[in-house]
């Protein structure tokens, strides 16, 4: 590092100090604090995300956002060259930026790392790094001190994208790496088109008078509902009302959105009795997760929650049908295209579905819970589904697979133009193009659920009916050390402490049906207990008796 990047990080450091007895820890969502907190952060994140750009000699992504947090909360996060989470070998460097207690402890961390990552800090390379910013009102001046971090490094560059979801982010950084226009222009019109492809391939087209195409979506009081008034405005076969959209009275999060829709299971404001029957669907607050739901007649404020597990059983389902019909006409090109299929889920996956997907044939993987581990997974596959019960979730296309899927639609247009092999080689071109490769992305979501329930002319009820939930419960339970715990397979098993599995595995044998696991918390001191059993009644007794269990060997006597 020389003189003048010396000077200048010191000079600039200190007009951010870190707030007093705090210490702050990036996981899969970033940096999360209520907004009054973070200037320090948004300013040492800014360093982080240049540092990257320069180690990475690509463009860097910083989303500041807190997603499904309260309206008083905010964060930041780093998008790395393919558009997804910042990789987890640079997470330690993030916390200790974040928790230097002093500025030229910061600049003494920066420039060790530097050396150590051989960065050069001297003015010589340039860095492009893309920020933006949801909706929050303390969004504006973060974001401010974010720039400043990032012109602290002498070469880097910040361009502003203004407000965005935090997945239109995601993919603008995934794309512009690509070499290719990446606007949020660009964005809507790779949904709409690719949507399009997808409508217009339906073999069901003229026998689809009776489908209904409204389509309620509550916008979380966020960025997702202002931005999909902008993308309907390209759509056609789809009537969207969109409520809660941030114009009105509504405050973020606050009794709306996909997180309080799936773990309340009761509808969000502005929506009762007038909603009966119709496909109604929550974003969350930064339109990264979907939920779809439908209001039973007769309900005060009851839903029948269609959950990411059912949204992930939908595509694999369709997208599954689509290789079907290519492999049944592969003997017939002279390429050879046989993907291979895989579903990712964790253990809060509930067990039906997980069942389910097995029924179909599919190669299904539990990974440890965290998107982070889920999208790793995924993209292992040549084509892999990834999708948590919270709606957050995605489909990812390799490299590979586009490479063999491209030249098949080709051949296939030349030659046995207008079938069904080749309208199933588009269906799965238009998915890999619609559906976001990044992150999950409530609005690229929307459209794919859209379009192949439009395909397969299923109403909402018959989706939510493929498989019936397992009834669950989820209990916390207090310890003094959560990490007296360690686990194994997926966090499905206890190693230890010796004996508890054992231990658990006597009460799951009880319970017909019955499945039970507990975690870690990443944040606190308790323990996650997760049951499942083929009553309500017998799940909330199997977590009881294991929470008992987990008091018993490490536990400070309480849970709840």
């Amino acid at each position: 590092m020389n003189k003048e990047q010396f000077d200048l990080l010191l000079r600039e450091s200190d007009r951010f100090p870190p707030p007093h007895g705090m210490r702050l820890s990036y996981g899969t969502a970033g940096f999360r604090e209520d907004a009054s907190v973070l200037l320090s952060t948004m300013y040492r994140v800014g360093i982080l995300a240049a540092l990257r750009a320069l180690k990475t000699e690509a463009v860097i992504g910083l989303m500041i956002t807190a997603s499904h947090n309260k309206v008083s909360d905010n964060g930041v996060k780093i998008a790395d060259p393919s558009g997804g989470m910042l990789t987890q070998e640079w997470e330690p460097f993030a916390n200790a930026l974040a928790n230097a207690p002093s500025s030229r402890d910061l600049v003494r961390l920066i420039n060790e790392f530097a050396e150590k990552e051989n960065i050069l800090l001297d003015g010589s390379k340039s860095a492009q790094i893309l920020v933006a910013r949801d909706t929050r009102p303390s969004g504006e001046v973060l974001l401010d001190a974010a720039k400043n971090g990032i012109g602290s490094i002498i070469g880097a560059v910040a361009q502003d994208m203004g407000i965005l979801t935090t997945p239109q982010l995601h993919w603008m950084v995934h794309v512009r790496n690509k070499g290719l226009e990446s606007s949020e222009l660009n964005y809507f019109d790779g949904l709409s088109n690719s949507f399009k492809w997808l409508l217009d391939s339906n073999p069901n087209n003229n026998e689809l008078n009776d489908w209904d195409k409204r389509l309620v979506v509550d916008g979380a009081n966020g960025v997702g509902g202002q931005k999909l008034e902008l993308l309907k405005e390209k759509l056609n076969g789809l009537a969207i009302e969109i409520r809660n959209s941030g114009k009105g009275e509504g405050v973020l999060n606050e009794r709306v959105g996909a997180d309080f829709v799936q773990k309340e299971k009761i509808v969000p404001c502005n929506f009762g009795s007038q909603d009966v029957g119709i496909r109604c669907v929550s974003f969350d607050g930064d339109a990264d997760r979907l939920v779809y739901f439908t209001v039973p007649s007769g309900s005060s404020n009851k839903i029948n929650l269609v959950d990411g597990d059912k949204i992930l059983s939908l595509f694999a389902i369709f997208i599954k049908e689509q290789l079907t019909i290519l492999a049944a006409r592969s003997k017939d090109t002279k390429i050879a295209f046989e993907p291979r299929l895989g579903v990712v889920q964790t253990a809060y996956a509930n067990g039906a579905s997980t069942q389910y997907l097995k029924d179909l044939g599919l190669e299904v993987v539990l990974t440890p819970t965290g998107v982070k581990y889920l999208h790793e997974k995924a993209a292992e596959y040549d084509i892999g589904i990834y999708f948590e019960a919270n709606g957050h979730g995605t489909v990812l296309f390799s490299d590979y697979c586009i490479s063999l899927l491209q030249p098949s639609y080709l051949e296939l247009s030349n030659v046995f133009a207008g079938s069904e092999p080749h309208k199933a080689a588009l269906r799965l071109l238009a998915i890999s193009k619609l559906i976001n490769q990044a992150v999950g992305d409530a609005l690229s979501g929307l459209l794919l659920v859209e379009a192949i329930l439009r395909h397969k002319n299923w109403s909402i009820h018959k989706w939510s009916e493929l498989y019936q939930d397992l009834p669950s419960r989820q209990l916390k339970v207090k310890v003094v050390d959560r990490t007296a715990v360690e686990t194994s397979n997926a966090e499905t098993k206890v190693v230890k402490p010796p004996g508890l599995q054992e231990a658990i595995d006597l009460e799951i044998a009880k319970y017909p049906q019955g499945r039970c696991f507990i975690r870690p918390s990443g944040t606190e001191d308790v323990i996650r207990v997760y049951a499942e059993a083929s009553t309500q009644e017998a799940a909330d007794d199997l977590a009881n008796s294991v929470a008992k269990l987990v008091d018993q060997f490490l536990g400070d006597g309480s849970s709840k």
